[in-house]
Formats: structure tokens, sequence, C-alpha cells
């Protein structure tokens, strides 16, 4: 009810960054790779993986998976932000914005993306350049996007035109990582750390590079490095494998072999001889420090240990930086990340500053811990920890077919896509005293780039980077091995009801209403979704962030249990657990494996049953809540929705459905007790009302087992009653809000709706917001990003309740803050151009094919029906709903969407906020 999601999001600056890996312990029989056809080559099969070479020089890695109805194609150049020479930063980057500008055969390829359904974009790093695609399995798309692929490497048409289009947008971008100063302030530190490598460069470019490139030199660039023997083409997910390799030799095959060398890399950064220092000054934000180290290559052993090291000194709770920063009551958070890169990389540790902490003591803390007392602070415990956590990440990355393209991807631009499988055999082998004895070389005063330099008599360098050498791995990797065997598993609308079972369990203490739908996944699977209900809207009135705080505590401790034991035991389980609050609803959002459910419903019920709520959990979270409010009070994101969202609000400030200012959330932080917390516990939780989806691997005798089980004896809960959301009327008015400092600015309008999603007019409502800005193929996106160049983000969304006829139009933008007057001019002018003209019968017929399959894919997800389960139990519905919505949407006519627009698209009546540097 309350916005709330970001300023609780903000929390995960507390907990441990997430690091990838398990090879499963059973493997199904090796699966016979199809034999290629003319022009390919088969080289290595690794754990169902398969590398093949064409004669050009294009690698290519198939792993098919019939797990989940998608597939996901990367294409990887080995080209990045670190191959552009003097006055070329940002090339590598232009080139992917310009090779979506598309080609003479592929005039515009996002919309076309959009018209098919495919979830796709780019992305450009040091090392490599990317182009992915995530779609619902089917061959005909796959074998359109691979020609689109193949058609992008060759004949690509970087022209003037469409290099100066895209300009405002490449600005816009570099803007919106201009607003934020961790940004910056991670920008400068890494400039000053490197003197000559170009990983001291970032990706975007210097601005007067970007504005002022050759475009002869960015042809010459792309022809330079946009060749087979640079790429690897990896396509993970359900396809036929056979047919797939038919398709790639029938697309890429006929692309020569180049004769032109790969320029020679000579430039090697010499070993760092003295700390280093740089200050940021702005508007804005919390203060912060920073600390970065020079690391050897990702692909090195060195770095395996460093990088698990890493994780080690910056794990919450028990981690040292933890111990010392955050726990005093200097840093509301503390992290660190490694930078895993072809060349020797980095490492870079920080804290997020407590308001009042004095930033040289911050920053002398930080320095001390890593580089004296955290190292030898480590213990096996903290290694098995981490080490299993990383082993667990990595067999979920395994899995799922879409993140394994993005995981082998990672690896060739470390140098190898085998050091997927390579790492997990290194991480195995790691000791604590090498960790140690690798963090002590590193982590050393003068291989620091920090706030402060010291000068010493007698240096201590660290040593100059090994060259990674994985023969030893390579021979220890076992060929020809396939994937483990997953059914393929129908999920269309009126399957998925046909497989799901529904039914209530009546119990003494009130009932539980389920949705079961037993499948077959990878890994054994199994996704939960829960939600106690309880109480009124009255009830909730005056309570604050009691109730999110009260959710946001149940990870921190419990009966015999603290912090770090429940992080623990869900590490154990491979599993993970979550806990939010909306209203007068608690959501529970469980994963984990067929062979753990019934321990980790255990340990929910625990939590939810038996919290401790510490006072010193609680402390810390107020700290948090503090940085996140004050960060979030200068943000223009959040500026504009605030104001949109209190503007007209009929709802007194003690209603949970009023939405409050920056001050009074400040307010409400400073005012959480823990007996306010636990009697608000004691009051409302309870059985009596709840409702339960799961999907998955898994035994639906079993899961009720572990209800009944976890709600034995426990108290009934107050009463449920829905808190409804009516619709109220709202004057327009339009709100120019000054956003000091920030380069980048953001326009939101919105637009209530008297409408609910019974009204025979809401499907051709979905699809008209679709083909007004729900797509990269829409009105507003042509107008603004592609043909007006003046956002990197634009779009608009329509909702409408399933209750009561309350719903809105919302329209979106990011822009440079001198654009934000064109931008409302180019936003009104697409408004009204699309209400003068409509839409075609064409659009309207190619936009119901695209949103049918993005609902398909939405369907691949077994996270994703799991939540839509427990809405349709909360509405009383099924999939059938959705079948009937796709029915009336393949049925409608240009004329019915045209209609429906214009009875409810009204451009005078949105209410607008703009917040800009240059905002009044």
């Amino acid at each position: 009810m309350r916005p709330l999601n970001r300023l609780l999001a903000g929390l995960a600056l507390c907990l441990p960054l997430a690091l990838p890996g398990l090879l499963p312990a059973a493997r199904a029989a090796a699966a016979t790779p199809p034999t290629p056809p003319t022009g390919i080559q088969a080289v290595v099969t690794l754990e169902g993986v398969t590398e093949y070479r064409l004669n050009n020089g294009l690698t290519l890695l198939l792993a098919p998976d019939a797990a989940r109805p998608q597939t996901t194609v990367n294409m990887s150049y080995r080209v990045g932000s670190r191959h552009e020479g003097p006055g070329q930063t940002g090339m590598a980057h232009l080139l992917e914005h310009l090779l979506f500008r598309g080609s003479p055969q592929f005039p515009d390829a996002m919309a076309e993306f959009s018209r098919r359904g495919l979830a796709a974009n780019g992305s450009t790093t040091t090392d490599l350049t990317n182009y992915y695609a995530t779609f619902a399995s089917d061959p005909d798309t796959l074998r359109w996007y691979l020609s689109w692929q193949a058609d992008a490497m060759q004949h690509a048409s970087i022209s003037r035109a469409d290099l100066d289009a895209e300009m405002p947008v490449v600005r816009n971008e570099m803007e919106q990582g201009e607003n934020s100063p961790f940004s910056i302030l991670m920008q400068l530190t890494n400039a000053a750390a490197y003197t000559w490598h170009p990983y001291g460069r970032s990706v975007i470019g210097a601005r007067s590079d970007v504005e002022n490139v050759d475009i002869d030199q960015l042809r010459a660039f792309y022809h330079q490095y946009y060749q087979p023997d640079n790429a690897v083409l990896i396509i993970t997910g359900d396809f036929d494998p056979e047919q797939t390799l038919r398709w790639v030799a029938e697309a890429f095959d006929p692309i020569a072999r180049p004769t032109r060398p790969r320029p020679a890399e000579y430039t090697t950064e010499p070993v760092q001889q003295g700390a280093r220092a740089i200050t940021l000054e702005r508007i804005g934000g919390s203060p912060m420090a920073i600390v970065q180290y020079h690391f050897p290559a990702g692909a090195s052993d060195a770095f395996t240990a460093l990088s698990m090291g890493t994780a080690m000194l910056t794990d919450s709770p028990a981690g040292p930086l933890y111990q010392d920063l955050v726990q005093p009551g200097l840093a509301s958070g503390a992290f660190g990340f490694t930078r895993a890169l072809q060349q020797p990389g980095y490492v870079v540790f920080g804290a997020q500053l407590q308001p009042g902490a004095d930033p040289a003591t911050v920053l002398e803390t930080l320095e001390k811990t890593l580089e004296s007392n955290g190292i030898q602070r480590l213990d096996e415990a903290a290694l098995a920890r981490n080490r299993t956590a990383w082993l667990n990440q990595w067999k979920k990355v395994y899995e799922h077919s879409a993140s394994l393209a993005g995981a082998l991807s990672d690896a060739v631009s470390r140098g190898d896509w085998r050091l997927f499988f390579i790492e997990p055999l290194r991480v195995r082998a790691l000791t604590l005293d090498g960790i140690r004895a690798a963090l002590s070389q590193w982590l050393v005063p003068n291989n620091r780039t920090s706030g402060l330099y010291l000068p010493t008599p007698d240096p201590v360098y660290a040593p100059a980077a090994p060259a990674a050498d994985l023969a030893p791995w390579i021979a220890q990797l076992k060929t020809g091995t396939g994937r483990p065997g997953v059914a393929a598993f129908d999920t269309s609308p009126l399957a998925l009801d046909a497989a799901t079972q529904r039914d209530t369990l009546i119990l003494p203490n009130g009932e539980v209403r389920l949705a079961l739908l037993p499948k077959p996944t990878p890994g054994e699977q199994v996704f939960v979704s829960f939600s106690l209900r309880f109480g009124a809207a009255q009830d909730m009135q005056g309570l604050g962030l009691v109730p999110d705080i009260t959710a946001a505590l149940l990870l921190r401790g419990a009966q015999g249990l603290n912090r770090q034991q429940i992080e623990d035991r869900l590490t154990e389980l491979d599993s993970s657990l979550s806990f939010s609050s909306s209203g007068n609803t608690l959501s529970v959002g469980m994963r984990t494996s067929k062979a753990q459910l019934p321990a980790l419903f255990d340990l929910a019920f625990t939590l939810l049953r038996h919290p401790s709520f510490p006072q010193e959990e609680l402390e810390e979270i107020q700290r948090s809540l503090e940085t996140n409010i004050e960060n979030q009070a200068v943000s223009p994101a959040w500026l504009v929705q605030n104001t949109l969202q209190r503007h007209g609000q009929p709802w007194p400030p003690k209603d949970v459905r009023y939405t409050p200012t920056a001050p009074e959330l400040s307010a409400e932080a400073q005012a959480l007790t823990r007996d306010k917390i636990q009697a608000f516990h004691q009051k409302f939780y309870g059985a009596g009302n709840l409702l339960v989806s799961a999907v998955g691997d898994f035994d639906p005798q079993a899961l009720k087992d572990s209800l009944r089980k976890g709600l034995d004896g426990w108290r009934q809960a107050p009463g449920y009653q829905r808190i409804d959301d009516p619709w109220y009327a709202v004057s327009p008015e339009t709100f120019h809000i000054a956003a000091p400092g920030k380069a980048n600015a953001n326009y939101l309008a919105a637009l209530p709706l008297q409408l609910q999603d019974t009204d025979p007019r809401w499907p051709a409502l979905i699809l008209a917001n679709y083909l007004l800005g729900g797509s990269q193929d829409s009105r507003l996106w042509q107008a603004i990003r592609v043909q007006g160049g003046l956002s990197y983000t634009v779009g608009s969304r329509i909702q409408a309740s399933a209750w009561e006829a309350s719903g809105s139009w919302t329209l979106f933008a990011t822009m440079a803050s001198q654009n934000a007057d064109a931008l409302q001019q180019a936003m009104q002018q697409a408004l009204s151009d699309t209400l003068k003209t409509g839409f075609t019968q064409a659009e309207v017929d190619q936009a119901v094919g695209s949103l049918l399959n993005y609902m398909k894919l939405g369907r691949s997800s077994d996270g994703s029906l799991a939540s839509h389960w427990l809405d349709y139990l909360e509405t009383g519905r099924s999939f059938a709903w959705q079948q009937d919505i796709i029915a009336r949407l393949q049925a409608l006519s240009a004329a019915e969407v045209n209609d429906a627009l214009r009875a409810f698209l009204k451009p005078g009546q949105f209410s607008i906020a703009v917040a800009a540097d240059n905002a009044g």
C-alpha cells in the first residue's frame, strides 16, 4: 500500500554480495551432440555445453535444456572499451547503440524485437560487447534472430543520421550515471588507480570523444572487431540442436573469414608504488568512503582466492568490515566487490557513512581492517559459509538456461568459456591459509587508491600480476558429459489449470487456501508464495513503518537463532526466504529443493511465530532507513513519484493508504521501538486466513503436512478485511520540482481511471497502452527516443483493479535537465498525434502477437507462476482468466482499440511532475 519498496530494498547494502557454485552431484548420461553440417566442427562437450567452430572462426556454444519453454541467444564480441584508442573512448558503447538502429534489411531492430516478443538488449563492458535475447521457445523466432545477428555482423548502417539521432540518448545515459555520487566516485577513483591501462577509463567514454566521434573511425572500428573470428555465439534453453546447427551454418557460414590481423595490445599497467587519493564534492546524497586495490586477471588462480577473501571480509554480519564499521555505528552499510577482467583488474571496498560520522575515521578504519587485523580474523567457518553460498549460486546459474548464457559470456570476457566449469574446482581447492596469504600480498597501502597518502621509508609493493595458466585445470575437466534431463512441461493457460491442485485446508485455527502445481524442474527446485492476512483498514491506522519493519526484522533473529545462524541455515539448505508487508498482508517467498522444503517450512514458521526482534538489528535498520531517506529525498525519480502520489490524496496521515513525505518517513523511522514491533506481532500475526501457492518439484501431501505442523497451535489472527483502493477525482496540475546538481531529470504523468479489469474494454486498453508506450516499437518510443533522441527511457503503463473501478494511466521518461521542456512538448505532441491517427489493424495484429509471446515467456518462469496463482487465489480466478484475455486480444479490431483509447486517454487530465536541475 505504501511506496516503500525502494526504501526497504536499500537495506540490501548491508548484505554480502552474491557469488557464483556447484556442479550437480548426479549427472544424466552423456548426451551425444548432433553431427554438425559442413562448415562447422565439434570441439568439446562439457556438462551439456558443446563448443563448435565455423570455418570463418566463429565460436558457437550450444546448451540445450527443455526444462523451461524459453530460449536465450547471446552474441559476444571480444571488444570493449579496453580496445579504444586515443580520442575513441565510448566508441564500443556507441556501436552497441547503433547496431540496434538497424541495417538496410532490418531498419529498426528494437521495434522488431518487440513485435516478436523478445526480451532483448545489449551491453558493453571493458572487455566485451553483448547482444542478447530471451524469448518463449519458437523455432521461427530463433531462426529470425540468428539471421538478424548475422546481418548485424556485416551490414549495420552506422550512418551519420543514426549517430546524430542516437547521440542525445547516449548523453542521457551518461547523465543517469552522473546523477549517482557513487558512480562518479568510482569513476574518479578508478581513473586515479590506473596510470596507463585503458581500464582506468569509463566504458561510456569521455563526453568530448562521444560528442565529436568521427563516423569513419567508428565504421573502421566496427569492421575491425565485428568479425566472426572475434565472436562467440551462445544458445541455451529449449531448442532443437540439430536444426539450430543448420540455421547457424545457413546464417553465418557465408561470412568470409577476415584477412585483417587483430591489433596487438602492449599496454601493461605497472605495479603501483604509492597510495593515491581523490576527493569528490557535489550536492546531495550521503557521505561514502571507498578504497580500490589492483588485482590479477580474472582467469588466474590468485583471483579466485582474492575474490573469496573479499566475500569473507564483507560478509554480514560476521565479516570484519561489518563488525568494525556497521556495528559501532560508523557506517550504515559496508560492501566490497571484485572486477574479474581479462587483464589485471581490481577490487573495491566501501562504506556508506552514518550521518554525523567522521569521514577520516571511517576511511582509516576501513583501511586498517583490510590491511592489517581483518585478514587474520578470517576463519574456517567464514570460508565454509561463503564457499557453500558461492557453490549454491553457481548451481542455480547452471540450472537456469538464461543465466547460463550470461555466465558463459562472462567467462568468454575473461578469456575462455571453460572458466565457468574451472571456477568450482578452484573454489573447492581453496584453503584459509592460501586466502590469507593472497589478501596479505595485494591489500597493502602502496597498492591502494583512496583518500589518503602515506609515505613510508620501506614500501611494500604488490607482486606483478601472474599470467593465467588454465592447462592444469582444463586437464581436470570431464569432456563429453551432458546436462541432467528434465521433461518438457506444457505452460499453456488451460494446461496450467488442469495440472494445478486447488484445495482448502480446514484447520482448528482457520483455513488455508491452496494452489499446488507439481512439475519437473532442474535441480528439483520449488517456489512457494504465501500470504498471511489480518485485520482491516481501521486496525492499521497510525502504525507508520511498524508493519514493514516487523517483516524486515523476521530474518534478523528468532528463538535460539541469531541473524548469522539464520543466514547459515538458509545457505545450508541452499534456499531463499523473504518476508514483506503491505497494508494488512504479510507476503512470504520461498525457493528451495524438494528434499529441503519441509526444513525450510520449519525455519519459516519458527521465524514467523517466535521472532526475537533484536534491539541492535532494529537500530541498524533505523540507521539504514535514515541514509536511504536522505538519498531518496534528492532523487528526481523519487521526487516525481512522491509528488504525484501525494497530489489530491484523500487519506489522513494516519491512514495506511497515505503517502508520506521524506521528513514524515524520517519521523516514522525515528519513532520505531522494539515494544511497538512486538505489540504489532503479538496482535496481528497468526493463522486464520492464509493463501499458499507452490510450483515445482514437490509432494503436495508433504507440503500440506508441513503447513499443518507449522500452523498447529498458533493463535488466530484478527479477522481479515481487504483494504479497498477506491477511485477518487484529482484535479490536473503540473509540478516543476528542483533537483539541484542532477544532470538527469525525470518526467512522470498520471491519469486516474474509473476502471475495473472486468470492463469489456480492458483487453483493448491493454493493447492500446502497449502500442502507445509499452514497447520499443511504441508511438512514444519512436517519437521521443528514436526520432527525437530526447530520452534513454520512455514509456507508459496502465493498470486496473480486480476489485473496484479504480486504475491509472501513467507516462514516464528520463532526460537531460536542459531537455525537460522539449520532452514535455514532444510527449504532448505524441499523444495528440496518436489520438488523431489511431492504430491500424496491421499494428493491432502485430502487437497482439508480441503480447502473447511475452505472456508465454512469463509462464515459463516457475516463480512467476507461483505469484500468479497467489493473485488468482485472492481474486478467485485461475489461468482461465488469462486464456480469456488472450482470446479477447486475438479478436480485437483496430476500431475497438481506437475507441477504447479515445474513451480513456485524456491528455489534458494528466497531472505531471518534472524534477530537474533547472526546474521552476
